[in-house]
């Protein structure tokens, strides 16, 4: 059977090694080598023995020793496990590890070519001028299908691996743009040497040591608070390959600045405990939250709910308002003008994030551009680090 680019043994390897990472395994490029490397030597006549070579080399420790058993099944004998159906027009290939380890065998044997030859660059919805609304939340993933996914929402991790070293880049660069936040001063004074007014009780106070004298006086300056942080990522079918990028630098955000995080389509969920929460198991709720969702957009119905049930207490001047959507939208065109104009009468100041190089040219949004401060383009890390200048 002749092996398809996407369905490649390399490619196999690398899902396999995502979903170690995932769970908190150590497994980087070195790591992937010698599981290919094994592979090759030891052939496909013994499952147990390539089984027991990749779990010493992907192990390091007793919870990933422990860990390894269902992981290998979950992924290489997905059939066999219990508690999920799934209902589809086409049907995955399943991973077959004798299969692959031949295939790779007969790829190192057979010529080489590029692997990516004659496979098209992915490009984003909005990329293709003219391409309607409808035809853009087709063409966006080619896993939408009649409304369910051809592949299973926690195995799919297209764009999702992320290394310890990546992950720790993007927490220091949001740390970066929460210094840069400017802060909000606030009618309330807090201690400081040197100050600008009188605390005149502590300086009596101090003075008695000093029979009165105020030989040591106390100095005060107006106290400031960090904006408030809301986030709110698109969820949509058009988005589905953007969403895993939202969401990571979302949760970055919501550990650096306390951010609060809300997802939406046509309904809106918050997330935040979900995105706060350090577990090695978070990244596989955050693509249920994102599997679970799809169909259509309401970004105008998503903020009013979002301003009137959600944050209508801590929507005050210099809040910052963040949505990352392409900005098509199923409510009438003049409702997103008149929910973000509500959120401007707070005093939020509203940053939108779109994943194509151009401004989305949806209907709603081109009546809605007077009310954004900032439009900032976000389909990779790279974007969000050439925003940091941009942002505070």
């Amino acid at each position: 059977m002749k092996t398809t680019p996407a369905t490649a043994p390399s490619e196999t390897l690398a899902g396999f090694a995502a979903l170690l990472r995932e769970h908190g395994l150590s497994v980087g490029i070195a790591e992937q080598q010698a599981m290919l490397s094994a592979a090759l030597t030891l052939g496909a006549v013994s499952e147990q023995r390539l089984q027991a070579a990749w779990r010493a080399i992907a192990c390091h420790n007793a919870r990933e020793w422990r860990l390894w058993p269902d992981l290998f099944g979950r992924y290489w004998h997905a059939h066999r496990m219990k508690g999920g159906v799934r209902v589809s027009g086409q049907t995955r290939p399943s991973r077959d590890l004798r299969q692959a380890v031949q295939q790779m065998h007969e790829q190192l044997d057979s010529a080489q070519q590029p692997p990516n030859q004659g496979k098209p660059a992915p490009q984003t919805a909005s990329d293709a001028p003219g391409a309607s609304q409808q035809d853009q939340e087709a063409s966006a993933t080619p896993r939408a299908q009649g409304g369910a996914s051809r592949t299973e929402p926690l195995q799919q991790r297209d764009g999702q691996m992320w290394l310890p070293q990546e992950l720790g880049a993007l927490q220091r660069l949001a740390r970066q743009i929460t210094a840069r936040l400017r802060p909000l001063p606030t009618r309330r004074w807090r201690s400081a040497q040197p100050g600008h007014r009188l605390d005149l009780r502590k300086t009596l106070r101090s003075s008695v040591a000093w029979g009165g004298e105020p030989m040591a006086p106390a100095w005060q300056i107006k106290r400031t608070e960090p904006p408030r942080l809301f986030i709110l990522a698109d969820v949509s079918r058009s988005m589905e390959s953007h969403a895993p990028l939202f969401l990571r630098i979302a949760r970055a955000f919501a550990v650096e600045a306390q951010a609060r995080v809300f997802v939406f389509h046509t309904r809106l969920a918050e997330v935040t405990p979900l995105m706060q929460r350090d577990s090695s198991a978070v990244q596989e709720k955050v693509n249920a939250v994102t599997a679970g969702f799809g169909a259509g957009t309401r970004i105008a119905s998503s903020l009013n709910e979002f301003a009137r049930v959600h944050a209508r207490a801590q929507l005050n001047r210099g809040a910052r308002v963040w949505v990352m959507s392409d900005g098509f939208d199923t409510d009438e065109p003049e409702h997103l003008a008149t929910a973000l104009a509500a959120l401007r009468a707070h005093g939020a100041r509203i940053t939108w994030f779109h994943p194509t190089r151009e401004v989305p040219a949806a209907a709603a949004l081109r009546g809605a551009r007077a009310h954004i401060d900032r439009f900032i383009p976000l389909a990779s890390v790279a974007d969000l680090a050439a925003a940091r200048l941009v942002l505070h």
